[in-house]
């Protein structure tokens, strides 16, 4: 990557993890794959609660959800391996969801936590399900995120609209699809710059994967949808949603788009995640 760009990004990340709570610890956890750069704040005594983000997001990118979220769960935000962030891939290779999900059960033994609440964010909500699949002993609760490739596909005007920032990723391309899928919806300038930098990013390997097969799910699960998401048909998702996992909860959160979450106007996300987390 020329060095502006790494500079560009190095800079976006530092300034944002600089608006996360002045007690946020940074851990490198050894797994297989690599160290994992995870971001916990909260009560050392809390109930976990392990948040994996959206593509190019970071886990910085739970800037705005920390202190509601960390009031009562010792929080572990997670840079994903393979994507953009201080997670560096070395060591056994990243080939497939099956790699994801091993791992993730690498990461929790590191942090040792025996299971956690897990929440995800958009493809962090497809990795979060696909390990609520694989280790359903180690999920106590599941939380999605306007989830993608979960209950439904990815609407095909959405995938023509990514398509320039996955060919030439740059910032301006970045900037330009969030633009449209957000749609009027207020973003922060901070966060999208990290989104926009990360783009540029070389060496990513995010791992693509079929639907994760939710409908043998036992544990609680939460699935809540930005009610003007360009991903994919809202109500088409939150009906097949309903279908697959009849004792979910599921829920629509107005005006959201898929990318203005979970950081933009984030109080009604804050309320619906802390009620479903803290029950016991």
């Amino acid at each position: 990557m020329p060095q502006s760009a790494q500079t560009a990004f190095d800079l976006a990340y530092d300034e944002l993890r600089a608006r996360w709570p002045e007690s946020t610890k940074d851990l490198d956890v050894p797994t297989p794959y690599g160290p994992t750069r995870v971001h916990a704040y909260g009560p050392v005594d809390g109930t976990p609660l392990v948040l994996l983000p959206g593509g190019s997001a970071t886990g910085l990118v739970w800037y705005a959800n920390a202190r509601a979220l960390g009031a009562h769960h010792r929080m572990y935000a997670v840079d994903l391996l393979g994507d953009a962030g201080r997670t560096e891939r070395r060591g056994r290779p990243l080939r497939s969801a099956a790699d994801l999900t091993a791992w993730l059960d690498a990461l929790l033994d590191g942090l040792g936590l025996a299971g956690a609440h897990v929440c995800g964010h958009s493809y962090g909500a497809w990795l979060a399900t696909a390990y609520a699949v694989h280790a359903p002993q180690r999920v106590d609760r599941l939380a999605l995120v306007d989830p993608t490739q979960v209950f439904t596909g990815f609407r095909p005007g959405y995938l023509l609209r990514a398509l320039p920032t996955l060919i030439r990723p740059d910032e301006a391309r970045a900037r330009a699809f969030l633009a449209w899928e957000t749609s009027g919806v207020p973003l922060d300038e901070g966060w999208m710059r990290l989104y926009a930098s990360a783009s540029a990013v070389p060496g990513r390997k995010v791992i693509a994967g079929g639907r994760p097969g939710a409908a043998g799910l036992r544990m609680p699960v939460l699935a809540l949808f930005a009610g003007r998401s360009r991903a994919h048909h809202v109500g088409r998702a939150v009906a097949r949603a309903r279908r697959v996992l009849p004792h979910a909860e599921v829920a629509v959160i107005d005006p959201a788009t898929h990318h203005s979450l979970p950081h933009a106007a984030p109080e009604q996300l804050n309320d619906r995640l802390v009620d479903f987390l803290v029950r016991s």
